[in-house]
């Protein structure tokens, strides 16, 4: 969405690439704080957007 790599999107949240690649690969759930900076990033290309529409839309069916 922000065409940032994985060193970048870990510089913002503040984690190491490692970390961030863990947590993008689902073996490790990231952080309230940091799905709070993700959103912050995000907010600015998509206004409305919600923690839930980034990190769990997958997981539900929207109507």
């Amino acid at each position: 969405m922000l065409g940032f790599n994985q060193s970048q999107m870990a510089k913002e949240l503040g984690i190491s690439k490692q970390s961030y690649y863990a947590k993008e690969s689902g073996n490790v759930h990231f952080t309230d704080d940091e799905k709070a900076k993700f959103k912050g990033l995000v907010v600015a290309i998509f206004p409305n957007i919600t923690i839930d529409d980034i990190f769990f839309a997958r997981f539900t069916k929207k109507y």
